[in-house]
Order: structure tokens, then sequence, then C-alpha cells
């Protein structure tokens, strides 16, 4: 899937996507390993990111740091904020205080184009939660899907 990124971010973002290609980010539903966290740590020190709390966020999730995300997240106070912080609790595998933030997230502009592309938040909260653990890549697929649509919103916004 192509980002679409500003030139300043994908530039700033590409060692991180050449190390961990999206088909490869995110690799648990629930839970995971951080990697890549010294060399994420280095790309969010682009001025590009600079100020991109959103970003930032997106990003730990990517590699697999939920707590990290989580610290940024939590301190994100529109729609926004609240989408990433739904998919974080999501793949802490918190899914009612997912469900809530999804709700927190429902006026998101970004919540029809990804309706149309049939991603729903909360159905996705849903599936993940009966998925129990067995990372089917279905799902997988619709998570990458769902983070590369809101990271590129957020860059572009």
């Amino acid at each position: 899937m192509d980002l679409n990124l500003p030139a300043s971010i994908a530039e700033a973002c590409t060692p991180l996507f050449n190390a961990l290609p999206l088909e490869q980010a995110m690799a648990d539903l629930q839970g995971g390993s951080p990697v890549h966290t010294k060399l994420l740590e280095h790309v969010l020190e682009s001025p590009a990111l600079a100020n991109r709390p959103e970003l930032a966020s997106a990003l730990w999730l990517y590699v697999g740091d939920i707590y990290r995300s989580h610290t940024i997240c939590q301190g994100i106070t529109t729609a926004t904020g609240s989408y990433w912080h739904g998919i974080m609790h999501r793949l802490e595998g918190d899914f009612s205080n997912s469900h809530y933030w999804m709700r927190m997230a429902e006026k998101h502009p970004l919540r029809p184009h990804m309706a149309a592309v049939g991603l729903d938040a909360d159905t996705l909260v849903d599936e993940v939660a009966r998925d129990r653990g067995r990372n089917a890549p279905e799902l997988l697929a619709k998570q990458r899907q769902e983070w590369a649509l809101l990271f590129s919103w957020c860059a572009n916004n």
C-alpha cells in the first residue's frame, strides 16, 4: 500500500520502513515484542516528525511498542488521538477500553473512508477479540490497512 506521505515525512520514515516493511509490521494482533526501537528513536529525531505526536504514537504501534504509543496518544485530545488510543488498546487486548476510545473517535473525518473500504473500527475490535491470538492473516491485513490509512491521513493533515 502506498502511504502517500509528504516528502519530508516519507524521507524521515524511510530507514524504518526499509528495515520493517508494512507487510511485516504489527505482526501480532495482540501484544508482540517491540522491534527496531533504537532505529525509531533515531527516526523520531527528524524535524519532519517534531511536534507530530499522532505520528510518533502511530510509529510506536508500527514497531510493536504499545506502551510508548500509549504514553503519547493518551495526551492527544482529538479524535485522532482517540483513534490511535483505541488501536493501542486493541493491540493490548483490552477490548472494552478499545471500544470506548473508538467511540471517542467516532466523528474522525477518516471514518467514512474507512467504512467505504470495508474497515469498521468496532467490528475490527470484535474480530480481533474472537481471533484469540491466532493472528489470522486477513485480520493482520486489515490492521495494517487501518494503520496505513490513518498514518497517511495524519501525515497529510
